[in-house]
């Protein structure tokens, strides 16, 4: 099998002159997966190609790489990158067979992607991350005029990939090449920016006149994330809620300023999901498959994942799931202060990993209530599918949430989430219809919404025809790439008068 070489492009133009969409991402599932970001990206994109479009991924070559993907082949000649006055060989890698979908690009720079984690190890970051993206971000700039022909469309993810607009508008050679190429960057989570000492402005290779208030500066610190936010064409967050929190001073996690100068520059899309892989009718990760049409194999799903998690298995007591990241973002400290999940005579399963204080307190919790309360801490793919499939309710009391996955999901399989009307949650769940809403970040506040989903549960009459609103609701990626193409047609727009 002969790949293209650096030279010889990957992904050529097409006839009718439309921009190939590269995304530059630090997760892409299944590759390199820590939250939601990996399975965002790659939603997005396969959505992108399934609708005509060219699309190349640029991905770090981490360790975990490996793992889903043994076979790699070099894509051409290493090439010399020159960031802070010291340079880095990088090499580019595609799998030997290619799997459907956007081209993936692996690139390669070992003396800060040859490591155990993605971000850090033994709960600490490393210390050299700025530096490890910087180069990253530089490399997929010289790589993409030598790997695809015509025009390209950039779209950077997170403060990983945000130096890249930067330098496209702020290095003479990037600038003179790049004037005529539309930028977008999709702000995941802006709770993480990418703060570094000013020490390092030099080691990320920014420019000394961009230190400052208005682009790179953050209270004498680099504000990664800020460096993409004032360089964009256009800003996307993951829900039109969460774009207008960013706004505010208590929602914009001291960014609201620069997020109300993007003006009609930003806005929110809801991120989806893959209604395919996540479909209760034909999952094979699950017990029993189940539909709206035929509900009675979830009540198999319940069965099985009470003894999964040690429980008893009880028909009629509500089954309570959570999945996800351990963190006081996800609303912990609200779940472990409800008197309703300390007392209530229900079941509640907790699925995820993540600060180890939480981790204990939830451990002390199934202690404490062994036939009522069960804890995995050792998350899979798979026990994700059956918590969902076998959950009656949903927990996701966030402190905030950009958009969430989790409750999109769950509706999908009839489990109805009890959610706080913060960001996503608050544009994906219809409160009494296919879930039940809470505004205050308070334990009662979360006892009242638990309240209001066992009123509905003990009620067949009035549960059934909302598992079945919530099993019908559609939130598949296609309508998001909608909205996602409009947003490229405003940066192209913006592209060429600049260019």
């Amino acid at each position: 099998m002969t790949l293209p070489g650096l030279g010889s492009p990957l992904v050529r133009a097409p006839a009718d002159g439309a921009p190939t969409i590269v995304h530059l991402t630090a997760e892409y599932s299944p590759f390199a997966r820590s939250g939601g970001l990996g399975e965002a990206v790659m939603g997005l994109a396969e959505c992108q190609v399934r609708g005509g479009a060219n699309v190349v991924v640029f991905l770090p070559l981490y360790r975990t790489v490996r793992d889903h993907a043994p076979d790699l082949a070099p894509l051409g000649r290493p090439l010399q990158i020159e960031l802070g006055f010291r340079g880095e060989e990088v090499r580019f890698f595609r799998e030997v067979h290619p799997r459907k979908g956007p081209k993936v690009v692996f690139v390669d720079i070992p003396s800060a992607f040859a490591r155990g984690g993605l971000y850090g190890e033994g709960g600490k970051d490393y210390t050299d991350n700025a530096r490890r993206f910087a180069l990253f971000s530089r490399a997929v700039l010289d790589a993409i005029p030598r790997l695809i022909s015509g025009p390209v469309l950039v779209h950077a993810n997170d403060w990983h990939t945000s130096l890249a607009l930067l330098y496209m508008r702020s290095y003479a050679g990037l600038d003179a090449q790049y004037a005529g190429t539309p930028t977008v960057l999709s702000v995941h989570n802006a709770g993480y920016q990418g703060h570094f000492p000013a020490s390092m402005l030099n080691d990320c290779g920014i420019p000394p006149e961009v230190f400052n208030f208005r682009h790179a500066e953050w209270y004498g610190r680099i504000n990664l994330l800020k460096c993409g936010l004032t360089f964009a064409d256009q800003v996307v967050t993951v829900s039109p809620t969460h774009a207008q929190e960013l706004r505010t001073a208590g929602g914009g996690f001291g960014l609201h300023e620069v997020f109300q100068w993007l003006g009609n520059r930003f806005g929110g899309i809801t991120n989806g999901i893959d209604q395919q892989v996540w479909d209760p009718a034909t999952d094979d990760q699950i017990t029993a498959n189940y539909s709206v049409a035929d509900l009675s194999g979830k009540q198999r799903c319940k069965a099985a994942l009470q003894r999964s998690f040690g429980l008893p298995q009880r028909k009629r007591t509500p089954l309570f799931g959570f999945t996800g990241r351990i963190v006081s973002q996800k609303g912990l400290d609200l779940m472990l202060g409800s008197h309703e999940i300390w007392n209530l005579d229900a079941q509640f399963v907790f699925l995820g990993a993540g600060e180890a204080r939480y981790e204990r307190a939830l451990l002390e919790l199934a202690r404490a209530r062994p036939r009522h309360v069960g804890v995995q801490l050792d998350f899979t793919d798979r026990l994700e599918h059956r918590l969902m499939a076998g959950a009656d309710i949903f927990l996701m009391p966030s402190q905030y949430e950009p958009c969430g996955l989790t409750q999109l999901r769950a509706q999908r399989y009839g489990a109805l989430p009890v959610g706080r009307r913060v960001g996503g949650i608050a544009d994906t769940i219809d409160d009494d219809a296919s879930g039940f809403l809470f505004d205050e970040y308070d334990a009662r506040a979360l006892d009242r919404g638990i309240t209001r989903a066992l009123a509905r549960f003990h009620d067949p009459r009035a549960w059934l025809p909302r598992m079945q609103t919530a099993m019908r609701r559609d939130f598949s990626w296609e309508r998001s790439a909608e909205r996602y193409a409009e947003v490229y047609r405003r940066a192209l727009d913006i592209a060429r008068r600049r260019g």
